[in-house]
């Protein structure tokens, strides 16, 4: 699950997805075992954020078992199964508050799990 979260949070950040926040939600949602929640700025900005996302984790072997809301832009839902990710527009992230809504569970570090500038491909 940390791989595969790794991964999102990687994706995510490349096409400029804002407050990356991942929660350990198995206690209290038992049908996954962490959310990661990002916001983009624009409708095509969430799009293209939850498609690398769904790109990078269908490429490591880690298969979608649902997706919803791309076509809208607004709240995109992507189901991995461990993994739940949910890429907000910025102003439903502001409305929904999905962190807020689930504040008791504990918060997963994903600072550590952004690739550094010379980690980055092309940069050696």
């Amino acid at each position: 699950m940390l791989a595969d979260l790794a991964l999102a949070v990687n994706a995510a950040d490349a096409k400029g997805a804002t407050g990356p926040v991942a929660l350990e939600v198995t206690e209290q949602f038992g049908l996954a075992d962490a959310f990661l929640i990002v916001g983009g700025s624009v409708e095509r900005n969430v799009q293209a954020i939850s498609d690398a996302i769904e790109d990078a984790l269908n490429e490591h072997g880690t298969r979608t078992i649902r997706r919803e809301g791309r076509e809208t832009g607004r709240w995109v839902l992507l189901d991995f199964g461990d993994l739940i990710v949910h890429v907000f527009h910025e102003e439903e992230r502001d409305f929904y508050q999905l962190e807020r809504l689930w504040q008791d569970c504990p918060v997963i570090d994903v600072s550590s799990m952004l690739a550094q500038p010379q980690d980055a491909p092309g940069n050696a």
